[in-house]
């Protein structure tokens, strides 16, 4: 026996982009129905990173969702690169008028799960064998098995694909109608946790002779900090001792203080687009359609952007029946989608040795980095890219 369910928009994956998504279409009167194969401990407390732009955080706090990132995430007015023993530090206020948020994503979550419970949305935990059917039909479906066991089908008149990179909504799209643009890198981030208080009041990123080095923090007793490492490194074989000894030689000029690691892990490097990112009554958003590299600080911020043109288009879809805007919602959102993969890939390649540089290569680099900072123009487009480009679309 097979239960149905009856809603305008069926979300597949309840991560920032599902989440907000069924959010923002809730306040337009739009009904949907979220689902996740994770449950709903899993996704409060699977921690990552976050640094929110000004325009996500006013997304958030405008519409509603919680204003506890105001409170509890701390505000930064710029980020100082470190190259060749000096630092430089760019301020975003000076410059663009606008600055950022360390406000780590499982956060978001926590917000935007309990906004949504508390409205009363229907989101389905812990579900099994999920699939999309109907696409191109006026009446597209996700059947899944819940928690219990029974099984489920919602009906829907639009599908949307928010199950991050290993989901399975992108993959029902045929390779024929569909384009993967796919960048791996040869290095990765060895990124810990420490009890220990903050060593910067804002992000150091760090480039020198012998790798990279980000020092970011988490809050006033938890730091996040990370330094390139090979793609295939074991944490086992790192001591908390050589942990520390690595990322002090690499940010020489700041005493880092140091404390109790409590979780290693290796943070891969990958860059990728799906194009495109709608196929029939479905439409992908978030890491479903594409990742960055953490450098530029653009994962969830691109996935927040998606979500307003697609809410934007929905509800031109079911005020007027106009499909103007989601016909063009993947040309749209991809504009956006492509800047922020150049500015992730240049900080990236900026900041970061392959291991076949060149001696040239290096310098070069560096010379990069002294360009960046020793110009207006150049802190002008780190600060306007980092803290955010204007939305394509309102939200209200």
């Amino acid at each position: 026996m097979t239960s149905t369910i009856r809603t305008q928009v069926a979300i597949v994956g309840a991560g920032p982009a599902g989440l907000l998504l069924s959010h923002l279409l809730d306040r337009q009167g739009i009904s949907s129905v979220v689902i996740d194969k994770r449950s709903r401990e899993e996704i409060e407390k699977t921690i990552r990173a976050g640094i929110l732009e000004q325009g996500s955080v006013d997304v958030l706090v405008n519409t509603g969702v919680s204003d506890r990132v105001l409170r509890d995430g701390h505000k930064h007015d710029g980020i100082e690169l470190r190259f060749q023993g000096e630092g430089h530090r760019i301020g975003f206020p000076s410059l663009v008028g606008r600055s950022v948020y360390l406000y780590p994503q499982h956060e978001v979550l926590i917000d935007l799960i309990a906004s949504r419970l508390a409205a009363g949305a229907d989101i389905r935990f812990s579900v099994s064998d999920s699939a999309i059917h109907g696409q191109h039909s006026n009446n597209p479906s996700v059947t899944f098995t819940d928690s219990e066991g029974e099984q489920w089908e919602v009906q829907a008149d639009f599908i949307a694909g928010t199950d991050g990179s290993q989901g399975i909504a992108k993959w029902t799209i045929p390779e024929a109608e569909r384009r993967d643009f796919f960048r791996p890198y040869p290095f990765a981030w060895f990124g810990i946790l420490a009890e220990a208080p903050p060593s910067s009041e804002e992000l150091i990123y760090s480039a020198g002779d012998n790798g990279f080095a980000l020092i970011s923090q988490r809050s006033d007793t938890v730091q996040r900090m990370y330094f390139q490492c090979d793609p295939t490194t074991d944490t086992a074989e790192w001591s908390d001792a050589q942990i520390w000894d690595e990322l002090q030689s690499r940010v020489a000029g700041t005493e880092l203080k140091e404390g109790n690691i409590f979780q290693k892990d290796v943070l891969q490097f990958r860059s990728y687009v799906c194009e495109t990112m709608q196929y029939g009554r479905m439409f992908l958003a978030g890491d479903a359609a594409h990742t960055v590299p953490p450098t530029g600080a653009k994962g969830m911020n691109l996935a927040i952007a998606d979500v307003l043109v697609l809410t934007d288009a929905l509800t031109a879809y079911f005020d007027n029946g106009t499909t103007e805007k989601l016909d063009t919602y993947s040309e749209t959102a991809l504009k956006r989608i492509w800047r922020g993969q150049q500015f992730s890939y240049w900080m990236t390649s900026m900041l970061h040795a392959t291991p076949e540089e060149h001696p040239f290569d290096r310098q070069r680099r560096y010379g990069e980095l002294e360009t960046v900072t020793s110009s207006v123009a150049g802190q002008t487009y780190l600060a306007e890219a980092y803290t955010g480009w204007p939305f394509d679309v309102g939200y209200n």
